[in-house]
């Protein structure tokens, strides 16, 4: 039944708050915890401001383009892309050695394009920091933006596998049988200082 969309049905008892009567008396600034988890990233931001170590946390979610996002939103609701991007916001909210390698696929995956320029920050961040950072993606915008680029191919599935090209953006654009370089060298055209 992998085809049916989950289905939830609210509890007569908490009629969907998810808590007891006697917890969902209790308050803070106003607010019970049904109404904080129901805040997007973004209103909990200006909610939790007096409070560093959540407000932090929360600057990170948003920094990874999350800010629209609820604090109790289920994780089987979020895409693989948030999902990753609510990964990546733990890392990143951890204290940096700059030595290790995130691998992430296709994190661009539903993003606007604002929110993938901010994710390129982050991602720059990292690499800034010292550590490694390897994305399989489809986006040229992000794929002109990378230090080194593999493209397998030439075709998907069956028909690729290979290195069809490997070097810059600007060695792969130039690759004569590299899909991803036809279409990326036609970007690169476009872009100022590309």
């Amino acid at each position: 039944m992998h085809f049916l969309p989950d289905m939830y049905v609210p509890c007569d008892v908490c009629h969907g708050k998810r808590y007891n009567r006697e917890t969902l008396e209790i308050r803070y600034r106003g607010r019970n915890i049904s109404e904080v988890l129901d805040l997007t990233v973004e209103q909990a931001l200006e909610y939790f401001e007096s409070v560093p170590a959540i407000a932090r946390k929360l600057h990170t979610l948003i920094d990874v383009g999350l800010s629209y996002i609820r604090l109790g939103q289920s994780a089987t609701t979020l895409s693989g892309g948030e999902a990753q991007r609510v990964k990546l916001s733990q890392e990143l909210s951890r204290r940096s050695t700059g030595r290790t390698l995130y691998i992430l696929d296709e994190p661009t995956t539903g993003l606007h394009f604002r929110d993938i320029e901010l994710l390129l920050q982050v991602l720059n961040q990292l690499v800034d920091s010292g550590n490694t950072v390897l994305i399989i993606e489809h986006n040229l915008d992000v794929i002109k933006t990378a230090d080194w680029l593999v493209d397998m191919g030439p075709e998907g599935g069956d028909g690729g596998g290979r290195v069809v090209a490997q070097g810059t953006p600007e060695d792969v654009a130039a690759a004569p049988e590299s899909h991803t370089g036809h279409y990326l060298g036609k970007l690169l055209r476009r872009t100022p200082g590309g």
